[in-house]
């Protein structure tokens, strides 16, 4: 679950781009499916810990944004200095641009840099506060006039953006050579300017109309994870079987589902959340309706077909590439069928429902770990990596970096993310719905991995290059998930050792059937929207189910009826369009990755921290080859699903061990 403040290419659509098409933030979220402060600090990776035991008197559970700003009232004085800056960055340099030389480049994007860090702080402070209250009209406020604020300055530049996108080889050269502290930039301009000549606003006029665009986008993105968080998460009260009142929400539905060992206190939570999802699919559809046609506009102005197109391009990836994966997927989801029948004889029942799908297989179900266990067992999972792991977990767990509990009551958006401070060198912030689960154990170790790629990137590259496309930053995440699932595994008693071993097969079919399924849904809804003027519900929860069956065990007993699940997943309402396929191909590049931690610890650490630590300095793929020996190809998934067959033979090991 990343939220990667955005500052990447038009791929992720993050500020530091040419066009900078999309939100300031691309997500880093987690894939679908209170205590004392102390003063914290934003110190760089160099200051050592004396200890690495955990000391429970100093682990913090809230935020302390200070850092970012110390009173509202300073956030606002920000914004308004920042106001200033576009109309003075477009004065300073629209002339320059006339007569285009190496040195003027040079000083735009150093301009450019500075004021990018600036307005990524902001964005920051508006962004996270507005998820522990939705509600609150402050930061509802801030981050409209910060979204407004990037659309200005995207237009005040528009010049530039035209001028560096049409601009030939030969000019390039010619600016190179002119000025030798452009080299510095060179992957930079490539990935952002130098690629697009195809995909590129024709005049200003365009450049600015598209930012107007983005910025509708953003405030759709705004508004849905609003009524997602208010309405659409909302189920009302269901009756327990001892007579207790029971509120069904996202976290809560979630939690009983996993714990609950009453199957007719799971069902009557299960299907208080399905009907109530179908009764809110007609005002999802029609934001999701307006939003998908803005996607698309947004990318056929721009000379893609679509925002899938669009979204393939900026992410380095093919059509041919994303196909070859959902092939695989959907020829070898029979891989499950021998984990979902050990499933269904753990429960002992005659056929698995939907309710019967999240059920914790422990002895005792209800179990919860507790946060600071959790943190240990984490902690001990990072014993074979390198030094860094352990150092940023530790100012992460200590320094007030990590949102820890629910409070949906007071607004907290459900979900969990990660953001990116590499503007500050500093730890990022986690945001956590943290629950005693087995899955928040994992969360938390998938947003810990994103905090160590922000924090590797963030002191040894410039910022410029703290970026990535979506599942570079997803294998960081996923990565961690691997790592603590060995270390439990190995280290736990046979009950502990399979509930964990199967909610990671659990998350297997989640990564490799579920992922890929959302964005199909994607692409068939955006091309749904675009043929009719109005879309209900009921059509869009037509084409979910349809392509669920795709992709769904024969062995669970669905409901006739269509699925509305579609409403409340985030993702799909992101500006980052298509982000979920990112999960599955970041899983199957993992599990190449861990399989070659688990041959050469040693070389594996050194190449891995040289990864994560390079940003967006070179080609994803290149990176990949260079560090890994590793492509993006129809046998990597193949391996990926090799290696979960393997996983559910352990599982049936494990479960036959006296």
């Amino acid at each position: 679950m990343k939220l990667k403040l955005a500052k990447g290419g038009i791929a992720s659509g993050m500020l530091k781009g040419s066009l900078a098409l999309g939100a300031l933030l691309s997500f880093a979220v987690f894939p679908e499916g209170r205590a004392s402060k102390k003063k914290k600090s934003s110190e760089g990776i160099g200051n050592e810990y004396t200890s690495e035991e955990l000391n429970s008197n100093e682990i913090t559970t809230e935020w302390d944004n200070s850092y970012l700003f110390s009173s509202r009232e300073k956030a606002l004085e920000e914004l308004e200095r920042l106001k200033k800056r576009p109309q003075e960055i477009n004065e300073t340099f629209r002339p320059k641009f006339e007569n285009l030389s190496g040195s003027a480049v040079f000083d735009y994007l150093e301009s450019e840099k500075e004021y990018s860090k600036s307005l990524e702080v902001l964005y920051t402070y508006a962004y996270t506060l507005l998820s522990k209250n939705v509600n609150d009209p402050f930061f509802i406020s801030l981050l409209g006039n910060a979204q407004d604020l990037l659309t200005e300055y995207k237009k005040s530049r528009a010049f530039a953006t035209v001028k560096l996108i049409s601009l030939g080889k030969g000019e390039w050269d010619k600016l190179f050579s002119e000025e030798p502290r452009l080299e510095v930039y060179r992957a930079y301009l490539e990935a952002n300017y130098m690629r697009f000549a195809e995909h590129r606003p024709l005049n200003e006029s365009q450049a600015m109309y598209l930012a107007e665009l983005e910025n509708q986008r953003m405030k759709l993105e705004t508004e849905a994870l609003s009524e997602i968080t208010n309405k659409v998460t909302r189920a009302g009260e269901i009756t327990l079987e001892n007579g207790e009142k029971f509120s069904v929400n996202s976290q809560s539905c979630n939690t009983l589902l996993s714990t609950d060992p009453s199957r007719e206190n799971r069902k009557r939570c299960y299907n208080q959340r399905f009907y109530h999802h179908i009764n809110e699919s007609d005002s999802m559809a029609s934001l999701y309706s307006r939003k998908a046609q803005l996607d698309d506009l947004v990318a056929r102005e721009l000379n893609y077909v679509d925002f899938y197109d669009y979204s393939l391009y900026n992410l380095y990836l093919t059509h041919a590439q994303i196909d070859d994966m959902n092939t695989v997927f959907k020829q070898r989801k029979g891989v499950f069928e021998d984990y979902n029948e050990f499933r269904r004889k753990k429960l002992g029942l005659e056929t698995l429902k939907p309710y019967d799908l999240m059920l914790q297989l422990t002895d005792q179900p209800g179990k919860k770990y507790a946060y600071l266990d959790a943190l240990r067992e984490i902690q001990k999972s990072y014993s074979g990596m390198d030094p860094y792991f352990k150092e940023t977990f530790l100012k992460m767990v200590t320094g007030n970096f990590i949102d820890v509990y629910p409070d949906p009551e007071h607004g907290k958006q459900p979900g969990g993310y990660c953001t990116d401070s590499c503007v500050l060198k500093a730890p990022p912030l986690i945001f956590m719905n943290y629950d005693g689960l087995i899955r928040d154990q994992k969360t938390l170790t998938h947003e810990l991995g994103h905090a160590v790629n922000f924090y590797l990137m963030g002191n040894f590259v410039d910022y410029l290059y703290c970026s990535g496309t979506i599942y570079e930053m997803e294998i960081p995440s996923t990565f961690n998930e691997e790592l603590f699932v060995d270390y439990v595994v190995g280290n736990s008693d046979k009950d502990t050792a399979v509930a964990v071993l199967s909610q990671q097969i659990d998350d297997y079919q989640n990564f490799f059937t579920r992922q890929p399924l959302i964005t199909e849904f994607e692409y068939k809804a955006h091309r749904f929207c675009a043929e009719k003027e109005t879309v209900s519900g009921a059509e869009l929860n037509a084409i979910w189910t349809s392509l669920s069956k795709e992709y769904r065990s024969r062995s669970v007993e669905y409901y006739a009826e269509d699925s509305a699940e579609w409403t409340y997943i985030n993702h799909i309402y992101l500006t980052s369009n298509y982000y979920t396929f990112n999960y599955a191909v970041s899983k199957a590049i993992t599990l190449a990755l861990f399989k070659q931690y688990r041959e050469d610890p040693e070389a594996f650490n050194k190449n891995y921290v040289a990864y994560l630590s390079a940003g967006s300095t070179m080609p994803p793929e290149e990176k990949l080859k260079k560090y890994f020996e590793i492509k993006i190809e129809r046998q990597l998934f193949k391996d990926a699903m090799d290696i979960v067959e393997s996983r559910i033979n352990d599982l049936y090991k494990l479960a036959r061990k006296d």
